[in-house]
């Protein structure tokens, strides 16, 4: 799954001088993207020119991969029956065209796997009114931020982005992680900043605070870029599996369904285990399926033995 991005923050003001500001507008360029190369980062109208030539190239190339793929008129379906015509929200309308691009441009695959979170589910539950006093829930996915930071420390290949402009692999040396969130106006995925920074509680916090902000329509730029992972938990709505779209430039995504009591046989005889699907999709262009094999079966693990997040932490 994937976002549409909300507009900026209006605490943040780019240094740049008014006709600097004047002749972005009027080359179509959002002043507050461009990177300045001054004293204090501040932006000159060649740093405006060098952006528009790199959105341009980031064009033509999208243009060349999507080459033969074209939209097609759709027929008059009223001729069938009434119709009742809505247009996109720029939530819904940028979303499409993402996950558009995404679909269209990066080799998907998704590998599928199981955890069994029966003695995580207790712990959870055993402080979770330590995470209520703070004002915040413990939710299997605060807890899974937390193991999906590890997992990245262990498996730099998914932290990272291609540059097929350039032809590089940028290996990020920080970890954000975007959290899809549902809300009635489209799909948002707020990021959560330095998850290496923060334990579980103030992950737990924090994850709930920017839910908050996305369902009122109140994130600000900010909070929805920098993303090197996501995750989508459609748990809650049920499932048992599902093929989440990676969220461009990143390389993977993590879904995670219902999860659901199964007969395992132990120690010759058949014990209920809570058992929680994920679904990992990634870009085959960097990552390999044995290596994706061996990312999802790490998180699994975290998730079964807990211990192993402070051993190899």
């Amino acid at each position: 799954a994937t976002a549409a991005q909300e507009p900026a923050s209006a605490a943040y003001i780019a240094p740049a001088a008014p006709s600097v500001r004047r002749f972005a507008r009027e080359i179509g360029v959002d002043i507050n993207q461009v990177k300045g190369s001054g004293p204090g980062g501040r932006i000159s109208v060649e740093d405006v020119k060098a952006y528009a030539k790199m959105l341009n190239r980031q064009k033509q190339a999208s243009a060349g991969l999507l080459k033969g793929v074209q939209d097609e008129p759709l027929p008059d379906f009223g001729k069938w029956g009434g119709v009742d015509i809505q247009p996109m929200n720029k939530i819904r309308e940028k979303t499409a065209q993402h996950l558009s691009y995404a679909w269209a441009t990066i080799p998907h695959v998704t590998q599928f796997d199981k955890a069994d979170i029966t003695d995580l589910e207790k712990i959870r539950k055993q402080y979770g009114a330590k995470a209520e006093q703070l004002g915040a829930r413990l939710t299997v996915t605060a807890i899974l931020l937390k193991v999906v930071e590890k997992a990245l420390k262990k498996f730099p290949a998914f932290n990272a982005s291609i540059d097929m402009l350039k032809k590089e692999i940028i290996y990020k040396k920080y970890i954000n992680v975007g959290v899809a969130v549902d809300t009635e106006h489209g799909l948002l995925v707020p990021v959560i900043k330095n998850v290496d920074q923060k334990n579980i509680l103030q992950l737990a916090q924090e994850l709930g605070e920017l839910s908050a902000k996305a369902r009122d329509r109140k994130l600000s730029l900010d909070d929805m870029q920098g993303g090197n992972f996501s995750i989508s938990n459609l748990g809650g709505i049920g499932g048992t599996g599902f093929t989440p779209v990676v969220n461009a430039p990143e390389v993977a995504i993590l879904g995670v369904s219902r999860a659901s009591y199964e007969p395992l046989y132990r120690d010759g005889e058949f014990v209920p285990r809570l058992m929680l699907p994920l679904s990992l999709s990634y870009d085959h262009r960097l990552i390999d399926g044995a290596d994706a094999a061996r990312f999802l079966r790490w998180v699994c693990q975290a998730l079964e033995q807990p211990f192993l997040l402070a051993l190899e932490g």
